[in-house]
């Protein structure tokens, strides 16, 4: 604070400015550096950031257009994708939660059921591709199928650990108080394990959308991960360098967004992960 002709003014927080703008901006520019020295190193397979900045200008300013049926703008490929991973996560959300609710309260559910977890969850994602594609003989089901399979495992064990985690003197008062189960689940056992919930369902989602570029460089169709694969067929390394740029922001805009959800609902404060 500073005070000047009777006036006070409020001085920026140059801590704020240096970890949320500065230091940020160094790694960048770290990365762009370490970029630009392997373009002069092999210029003749890696095009410098400029160069991939004007290749893909076209892209950028015009991400919807759409010339023909095989000539979409990278705005269209990232809305399928995109749309692929929130049915597939979103399913495989209402699938774990309860099933983490139930491994977290029953000893005896956990008994039957960890084993089952321990095998399935260190399985690739894409080994289910094959399983998916014999049973829904389509693209689109089958990375939907895919991205359910392997949303589910983060979700599940993180929502057990939450509830398994609930202060058992918090249980006990609420049966002292005869407090119904289903009443005991929405008042005490839910809002405690909600931050864990959330921690699952976040890396649930990171898990998804870095799934679907895999999925679809395999099954094709519309998406981003075929269009990656696509331009690399085709030896276009500026339009893979973008495509690669958009899939990293998008996952850091969609755990954003997570997070404020998770703000919302818990009212308290998170770390971005």
């Amino acid at each position: 604070m500073i005070t000047a002709n009777n006036k006070t003014y409020k001085l920026p927080n140059l801590k704020f400015f240096r970890e949320n703008v500065f230091l940020p901006a160094l790694g960048f520019l770290g990365v762009l550096i370490l970029w630009w020295l392997v373009s002069l190193l092999r210029p003749e397979l890696m095009p410098n950031p400029l160069e991939t900045l004007q290749a893909n200008l076209d892209s950028i300013l015009h991400p919807f257009h759409r010339r023909s049926t095989n000539n979409l703008g990278i705005g269209w490929l990232l809305l399928a994708s995109l749309r692929r991973v929130m049915i597939g996560f979103l399913l495989g959300a209402l699938v774990a939660i309860p099933l983490g609710f139930l491994l977290g309260m029953s000893r005896t559910a956990l008994l039957i059921l960890n084993p089952l977890i321990q095998i399935f969850k260190p399985v690739s994602p894409l080994a289910w591709l094959p399983i998916a594609l014999t049973l829904f003989n389509l693209a689109d089901p089958s990375a939907i199928f895919v991205i359910f399979i392997t949303s589910l495992w983060p979700t599940i064990i993180n929502t057990a650990l939450g509830v398994s985690s609930v202060p058992k003197d918090y249980l006990d008062v609420a049966q002292v108080l005869e407090m119904p189960k289903a009443r005991q689940i929405m008042k005490i056992i839910l809002p405690a394990s909600l931050p864990y919930i959330f921690t699952g369902l976040r890396i649930s989602l990171g898990i998804a959308w870095l799934v679907i570029v895999a999925v679809e460089m395999l099954t094709g169709g519309v998406g981003i991960g075929f269009f990656v694969w696509d331009e690399w067929n085709r030896l276009n390394l500026s339009a893979v360098l973008l495509a690669v740029f958009v899939i990293g922001l998008t996952g850091l805009i969609l755990d954003y967004l997570l997070g404020r959800i998770q703000i919302w609902v818990t009212h308290r404060p998170t770390e971005q992960i």
